[in-house]
């Protein structure tokens, strides 16, 4: 069991209560999804969870949580100490590596897509790719087989293949499971309890919500909820109206009936004194019924960016034509050979694979290409948001850089749209969570005069509420898109073409995701 009681996270810096009064009960079996849009506080629930210590420079925290058990927890990114660690010294740390027979480890790996020799590597951990550190992370974890598994964005970064096999190990996993992710088909496969954490009306007001169904039933059931109370509320407010005009007439008539009323008439003084008692009366009970009245529904809508510079490439020119003999890593290893892509607008391709197999290589060799052409308007978001972004920054100094005052007002303007407080706008970047430094990424593809974009794992650090609306603005961006995607919602409702990329190049892959 694990159980969470009155939980309340104040923010450090802006005195913010992220979380307020929060209580659950977790129980074998139950494999609860953590959603809700970035910076609401998801990571620090999870890292307080696990050791309170963790969430400690982020939050003020009052709150107790009980467990038994076992419990493991993947951070979002590794500890930089352990980043520096061979494979095998990573290893050697858990005490399940020493309590696991070779033949265990060889199945283990070989679930994994790792090589058989992968526990005794002398590879650091900081040189391994985002997926390939993943999966060594999470078979780590379930070398010390835990009763109370904690997983922040385990889906981040790995192949399509090992989505599947994260799906089959989490609805396996026989104790309790609590996760964060936001791939919505990893969702909808295996979380049977949902946890939303939002922010509203400009970040002032917490609000938390625990549905004991699965996730696609909860957004539906949410969605109607919202409907129909958002129906009752407008006819209510409709009917006070019609109400309430009633209500003035009869005031106005005694009112004036007051005014010119003759002390020589006491009979008539004596009526006018009961309507008058009857109008109060009236007033009182609308004042009573609009307290009661259903409220109209709040929510953290979904947040909504939109591409104001982009450029319509003609359908069918020519974008890319590569004819690569060879694709290497940047220490000379082999990685691909016989590479052959073509790319003509608008046309939104995808490149799929294997972690480690070069796509993110391959793209960056691709953007240097595009880039170089004077024809094109090309706009890059990398996996690594640090390519870009430098730390030291404010969101507004990056999306800004010139300071000339029409520039930073529209910068202010965007990011106020997304929800951005007056304060987190003058945050240096490093301080900022991950969604919210994806969200600034895609603010400057959106100010950007643009008619190619290069996209590696565009929506790995967006909620799985706001996934519709960030992949309908790709849809509709009229240029040419060539992406590096493991989210299978964005690759079958934005894609037109499917790549793999294996040793022997570019093949065509028809899986329909």
């Amino acid at each position: 069991m694990l159980q969470i009681k009155h939980l309340t996270f104040t923010h450090r810096q802006d005195l913010r209560v992220l979380l307020s009064d929060f209580s659950l009960v977790l129980n074998p079996g139950d494999r609860a999804v953590i959603i809700g849009e970035e910076g609401n506080g998801k990571s620090t629930l999870l890292k307080w969870i696990y050791d309170p210590a963790l969430a400690e420079p982020y939050v003020e925290a009052e709150g107790e949580r009980v467990w038994d058990g076992r419990m493991a927890y993947l951070p979002q990114e590794l500890p930089e100490e352990e980043r520096v660690l061979s494979v095998y010294e990573y290893f050697s740390a858990a005490e399940g590596f020493w309590n696991t027979e070779h033949r265990e480890l060889l199945q283990l790996s070989r679930e994994l897509g790792l090589p058989g020799d992968v526990f005794y590597s002398e590879q650091t951990m900081s040189s391994l790719s985002g997926g390939e550190r993943v999966k060594v992370a999470m078979a780590r974890l379930l070398l010390e087989q835990p009763d109370i598994l904690l997983l922040d964005e385990p889906s981040n970064d790995i192949d399509i293949e090992t989505l599947e096999w994260l799906e089959a190990r989490i609805l396996a996993f026989p104790g309790i499971l609590l996760f964060i992710s936001h791939d919505e088909t990893l969702i909808e496969r295996t979380a049977n309890r949902v946890i939303l954490l939002e922010q509203l009306f400009h970040k002032s007001r917490s609000r938390w919500t625990v549905a004991n169904v699965p996730y696609a039933q909860f957004a539906e059931e949410r969605r109607r909820g919202f409907d129909k109370q958002e129906q009752m509320a407008y006819s209510e407010r409709r009917e006070e109206r019609k109400a309430m005009e009633k209500f003035r007439r009869i005031q106005q008539r005694v009112e004036h009936e007051q005014k010119v009323i003759s002390r020589a008439d006491p009979a008539g003084g004596r009526l006018l004194k009961k309507k008058m008692a009857s109008v109060k009366a009236m007033e009182r009970r609308f004042e009573r019924e609009h307290a009661e009245m259903t409220e109209i529904p709040v929510s953290e809508d979904a947040i909504n960016i939109k591409l104001n510079y982009q450029r319509p490439l003609p359908a069918g020119r020519t974008v890319l034509e590569l004819q690569l003999p060879e694709l290497r890593a940047p220490d000379g290893r082999l990685l691909a050979k016989n590479l052959a892509l073509t790319l003509r607008g608008p046309e939104k391709l995808c490149l799929i694979g294997r972690n480690g197999a070069g796509k993110t290589t391959l793209l960056r060799q691709i953007r240097r290409e595009l880039e170089a052409r004077e024809n094109l308007h090309v706009c890059y978001m990398p996996q690594d948001y640090g390519e870009l972004l430098d730390d030291a920054l404010t969101p507004v100094e990056f999306l800004a850089p010139s300071g000339e005052k029409a520039a930073v007002t529209e910068a202010r303007t965007c990011l106020g749209a997304l929800r951005y407080t007056a304060r987190e706008m003058e945050r240096p970047l490093r301080e900022l969570s991950g969604g919210q430094r994806a969200k600034v990424l895609l603010l400057k593809l959106g100010l950007t005069e643009t008619d190619v974009l290069l996209l590696d794992e565009p929506t790995r650090n967006f909620s799985p509420l706001s996934g519709p609306e960030i992949r309908a603005m790709f849809r509709a961006f009229p240029g040419a898109i060539l992406a590096v995607s493991h989210d299978r919602k964005f690759i079958s409702e934005v894609c037109d073409r499917v790549l793999r990329l294996t040793e022997n190049g570019l093949e065509e892959d028809r899986a329909g995701y």
